[in-house]
């Protein structure tokens, strides 16, 4: 299969998933619709309006200009690429269709993928490629699922927690492989924003109950900083408080600072610590007060390892995004910035 069938099948995918909502009779909408319906009867963590919010945002990402963007420096080699591997993936499962860049970069390059589904999302990316299939019958032959343990592959990418990436590296080290680990995103406030990148601030925070690796679980603030335009933006995510499996984390942990009488701002949704940690549980978000931005930035120079995103209505250093983007990655914005698309060409 040449080049411009592989990037024309994702193009017509994009299109698909970014008009999601109209032609609701499109038979490809229907399997669409039917595998939002499943993903949530199992998994409740992954409500239908998030699972929304995801393909959006993959179909944004799939238009014509940004594939054509992000494949430019590559071109040679996706043209010359002789040598075809299997590549096995095995895929995380903590918010929709998170496995999906990794699924795009090993079809893209002409390499056949075998993907190790998660129990927590095992119904959106098949559906996808379901529709990749029907759109070009030869894509049959180069994708390939399992819920099983991954077998007779050329080249590993996968994705897991600290914990796990122990054993994929005792299992897998021997593989050509991408290894990823635990990140966890943060946020500098220097207390000018405006109430549209708090706004934005906050859904990089809430979105997806805040369980990716590109969600805010800390934010660093001016000494004195006053909360109050921050706990305005994040009540727009107040519904999740009626959200079972969120309300007993909140619950939870509310429970756990009374007792210890360890004060937090609550926002009725949201608890808010202040905290040294880069990792919080849902439904909290640490905090910590700052002298100098340069002091922030040299901590994080420190635990980059840690960290997939740092988000800042300013320009601080030249690693910083703004709000609004952390959930909305372009396809160039690889995890643990390891360039997927060059080790699967090299």
């Amino acid at each position: 299969m040449n080049l411009q069938k592989r990037v024309e099948s994702f193009e017509h995918l994009g299109n698909l998933l970014r008009s999601f909502h109209e032609a609701p009779n499109d038979p490809e909408k229907v399997l669409l619709a039917e595998a939002v319906r499943l993903a949530y009867a199992e998994n409740q963590w992954f409500t239908p309006e998030n699972i929304r919010i995801a393909l959006n945002s993959l179909g944004e990402a799939l238009q014509p200009e940004n594939l054509s963007e992000w494949l430019f420096p590559y071109l040679h080699r996706l043209h010359n690429t002789l040598i075809h591997k299997t590549v096995g993936v095995v895929m995380a499962g903590n918010i929709p269709a998170v496995g999906f860049h990794d699924f795009l970069c090993v079809l893209i390059s002409g390499h056949k993928l075998k993907a190790r589904l998660s129990s927590s999302d095992h119904r959106l990316i098949p559906v996808m490629a379901d529709i990749l299939i029907r759109y070009l019958p030869e894509w049959q032959e180069m994708i390939t699922f399992t819920r099983d343990r991954l077998e007779q592959f050329d080249v590993i990418i996968a994705t897991g927690s600290d914990n796990t990436s122990r054993y994929f590296e005792y299992y897998f080290g021997k593989y050509p492989h991408i290894i990823r680990k635990n990140r966890n995103s943060v946020a500098i406030i220097r207390g000018d924003e405006t109430e549209d990148d708090l706004r934005k601030l906050a859904g990089d925070i809430m979105l997806y109950f805040g369980m990716g690796c590109r969600s805010v679980s800390k934010i660093w603030v001016p000494r004195q900083y006053d909360f109050t335009a921050l706990i305005s933006a994040l009540k727009r995510y107040d519904a999740y408080a009626n959200h079972n499996k969120y309300r007993n984390n909140y619950d939870y942990s509310k429970s756990i600072f009374m007792v210890n009488q360890i004060p937090v701002i609550d926002t009725g949704c949201m608890l808010l610590k202040e905290d040294p940690a880069i990792n919080s549980r849902i439904s909290v978000l640490n905090y910590e007060y700052y002298n100098r931005v340069e002091d922030v930035l040299s901590i994080l120079e420190n635990i980059s390892d840690s960290i997939q995103c740092i988000i800042s209505a300013h320009k601080v250093s030249c690693h910083t995004i703004l709000p609004g983007m952390a959930q909305n990655p372009a396809l160039w914005d690889y995890a643990d910035d390891i360039d997927t698309l060059d080790f699967l060409l090299s």
